[in-house]
């Protein structure tokens, strides 16, 4: 059975983003446009959701489109957003931790998630799960940095990360 999954763009002071929405949930945030990421995203929806169809349809997407314009326009904080995510059960637990464990303008080190997940041998697992993040600034994988308090990579790139981080730490 194909799965129908809705889709909006935002411009941002860090580029276009995608937003995709299940109907119900938002299961993806990407840096890009969908003419970019169509590849990877149409992957990762044969990986965990099966066979799917993307359709551009920004009212699907609008209370995100909201609530990401009132967080660069320094509005709000927090985001309410119901989500769900696709991924291994480690990631899911990772993504998790994240979502629960890192407030507006602070940061935490992938020693520190790994220590909230019970794992603390998982450091670099840790990393690979915050890289595959699929809730780009809600789950605020650009709050995770080094153990040595450096910034060290991002998937949408460390220009993003330095200022989203920058961002945050101005509108306290």
């Amino acid at each position: 059975m194909q799965t129908i999954l809705y889709y909006g763009e935002l411009d941002t002071p860090i580029g276009t983003i995608v937003i995709i929405s299940n109907g119900e949930n938002i299961v993806r945030i990407d840096y890009g446009s969908m003419t970019a990421l169509e590849d990877k995203l149409m992957g990762w929806a044969n990986k965990f959701i099966g066979e799917v169809t993307f359709v551009y349809m920004p009212k699907k997407v609008n209370h995100v489109v909201e609530q990401l314009n009132g967080y660069f326009s320094d509005d709000h904080q927090n985001f309410s957003i119901n989500f769900k995510f696709y991924g291994t059960p480690f990631q899911l637990k990772v993504w998790q931790a994240l979502y629960d464990t890192i407030p507006f303008g602070e940061t935490k080190s992938y020693k520190d998630i790994a220590q909230t997940i019970g794992n603390v041998k998982a450091v670099r697992a840790v990393g690979g799960a915050v890289n595959k993040n699929p809730l780009s600034i809600i789950v605020p994988c650009h709050r995770v940095i080094g153990a040595n308090g450096k910034l060290v990579g991002y998937n949408g790139g460390l220009d993003k990360k330095e200022y989203l981080l920058s961002h945050e730490s101005i509108n306290l």
